[in-house]
Parts: C-alpha cells; structure tokens; sequence
C-alpha cells in the first residue's frame, strides 16, 4: 500500500521527534547535534531542517509532546478519585512521581527553563500541566473546603515548589519525605471541619 506524502511528512516528523526526546532525555539539550538526530532516526539533514528550522525548533515540540504527556498523566491520577481533595492531593503526587521520568527532569525541569526561556516555559506548562492545578484549586473553594481566595497565587506557589521538589527527588532526594512534606502543606489550606 502506498504512502501518502503527509503520512510520509508526519512519520518523518514523529521519528525525529522519538529521536529527540531520548537524547534530549539522555544528554540535556547542549550536548544534542540535530544533524545526529536526524542520522538516527533514518533521514536527512534537510529534513530536520524542513520540519524543525533548528535544534530549538525540535526542542520546542519535544518539550509540547512531554508536557502533554505530564498533564495526561496527573489528570488520569486525579481522576481516579470522586473525592475533589483526593484529586488533588492525587494530581500532586502524580507530578511529583513525575519528576522520576529522565525526559520530564532533564527536558522540563533542567533544559526548557533556560533554552526556552522563562516566560514560554511558564506558557508551555500553563497550558499542558498548570491549568490542572488551578482548576482543581477553583473546585475546592467552590465547595468550600479550601478558603475562598485567588487561586492564581495559590497555584503558583505550588507549582513552583512542586517543580523544585519534583526535581530535588529527581536529583535522589527522598520521595517519601516529600510526599509527607507536601501533605502537611496541602493540609494546612484545608478549612476545619
């Protein structure tokens, strides 16, 4: 059966694609040659080049692909609760979990920080991972089990030391203790009662 020429563009895409992610994974983005990329994944140079524009242009995508995955997988985990805390203590420590994940640390929390700067990282994970956290955070002061407050500066300050965290258990530090961490924290915006 033949191939069409956008099934051919979106396998090529998709090879280059898988071919970045594991050496982003394995060896940070500064040690990445795309023309090696390319090699490995079984096309040319120029073909790179077509889909991506650069190594940057490929890094952005990976770093789509696995942001997607990492908001897939924390509202699964959230999901397997009808109970809105358990969801998000469950969300949580899905993330945190997370941070295990060679591609999720290196690519995420090390590398697209600094390559892609600040601001479009924050929007990456704002559209893929944060936006959760902030619904979740909405639903509990909705039903009264958290204070009625903004949740914006709440969810930031919870993902920013979730991310720490997560790359601190990443780097070999205890996940257990933060986990014990995180459910003191998360206990004390709890409402009494």
């Amino acid at each position: 059966m033949a191939v069409s020429r956008s099934e051919q563009r979106a396998f090529t895409r998709q090879a280059l694609i898988a071919e970045g992610r594991r050496r982003f994974a394995a060896d940070g983005y500064h040690h990445v040659v795309l023309a090696e990329v390319a090699g490995a994944a079984g096309v040319t140079k120029g073909a790179a080049y077509h889909h991506f524009e650069s190594k940057a242009g490929l890094f952005r995508a990976v770093v789509a692909e696995v942001q997607q995955e990492l908001g897939e997988r924390v509202a699964t985990a959230a999901q397997g609760y009808d109970d809105l805390w358990e969801q998000l203590r469950a969300g949580c420590r899905a993330f945190l979990a997370a941070g295990t994940d060679p591609a999720v640390r290196q690519i995420l929390l090390v590398d697209a920080p600094t390559v892609l700067g600040w601001d479009e990282w924050r929007a990456f994970d704002e559209a893929y991972s944060a936006r959760h956290l902030t619904d979740a955070l909405q639903a509990l002061a909705a039903a009264g089990i958290i204070a009625d407050q903004p949740v914006e500066p709440l969810a930031r300050l919870l993902s920013g030391a979730m991310n720490e965290a997560a790359l601190w258990i990443a780097r070999g530090g205890d996940p257990h203790a933060v986990e014990q961490a995180l459910d003191r924290l998360l206990t004390g915006l709890r409402n009494p009662g």
